[in-house]
């Protein structure tokens, strides 16, 4: 009984750690990091020529989805299954544990986007993909902020 209590211990903590530990990079045109402050930015003017919905990916995963849903897996299916029987549930919920687990963190990584073309006052044509958190519409007249190869659309 100890060890499956320290089993479901160590797998909380794991799960804990992959709901703290996996939050999306910010592509917001709304937020900044304490570092992109008080830093010269370039601007230029245009309007929305299209606007199409994406879905930022988050590249890569921690791993610790996987091993805590296999963790918390194992322990369900060794209480669950009974003498040789035992052996078969513990590794088939620690398998499926960590699909799911694996399965949750790629969800946590994903956020809704959008694409945005602007047609510059210069003649140039411009795409920015960002977070889809300010409303942005054809024909709006927007700025471009540029700093440090990272750009965002804002409204005027």
């Amino acid at each position: 009984m100890t060890h499956t209590r320290t089993v479901a211990l160590i797998a909380l903590t794991g799960l804990t750690l992959v709901t703290v530990g996996c939050a999306n990079p910010n592509a917001s045109s709304r937020v900044y990091t304490f570092d992109q402050t008080q830093r010269a930015q370039t601007v230029v003017l245009g309007h929305v020529t299209a606007v199409r919905p994406i879905t930022i990916q988050q590249s890569g995963t921690s791993g610790l989805g996987m091993v805590a849903g296999g963790a918390l897996g194992a322990v369900a299916g060794n209480a669950i299954g009974g003498g040789s029987g035992r052996r078969l549930t513990t590794v088939g919920g620690a398998v499926g544990g960590a699909m799911a687990g694996n399965a949750v963190e790629n969800a946590r990584g994903r956020t809704q986007g959008l694409e945005i073309t602007v047609q510059l006052d210069n003649g140039e044509t411009r795409v920015i993909a960002q977070q889809a958190d300010v409303p942005v519409g054809v024909g709006q007249r927007v700025q471009i902020v540029t700093q440090g190869g990272s750009s965002r659309v804002a409204p005027i």
